[in-house]
């Protein structure tokens, strides 16, 4: 029988996947936003500003989850729960407005460029550090 994770071990078992996935994240949200702010930015500055945001998100979430204990439990959580509202409101808001973003940010239709990883991440992740929660 294994030892039920503690919020000392975030980033072991299944959410190590979750660490990984977040970096990578991290690195693609943050070059997409630094590549576009700095070629095109007049083009589209809130989609290009959103997709730094969600970098900034991703990479918190990142540090979360490696630096481990309550508190970053916590912290990655609200911040999942946050990560979770953006894409919904940036995905529905680009469905219901096309014309609103003329460049895709990384929530764009519910990250549909992304094969809606940006829209499942979150719940899971979010699943994963409740179940953390329960195994203290």
């Amino acid at each position: 029988m294994t030892e039920p994770v503690t919020a000392e071990g975030l980033g072991k078992g299944p959410g190590r996947l979750l660490v990984w996935l977040y970096g990578v994240f991290t690195v693609a949200a943050a070059s997409r936003s630094v590549v576009q702010m700095a070629l095109h930015f007049g083009d589209a500055p809130l989609a290009y500003l959103l997709s730094a945001v969600a970098a900034l998100v991703y990479a918190f979430i990142t540090y979360s989850l490696v630096r481990g204990g309550e508190v970053a439990r916590r912290a990655a959580l609200v911040c999942c729960g946050l990560e979770l509202l953006g894409v919904l409101t940036v995905g529905t808001w680009t469905l219901a407005d096309p014309g609103a973003f003329p460049d895709a940010t990384v929530w764009s239709d519910y990250g549909m460029g992304y094969l809606f990883i940006p829209v499942i991440l979150p719940v899971t992740a979010m699943v994963w550090l409740r179940r953390v929660s329960a195994a203290r």
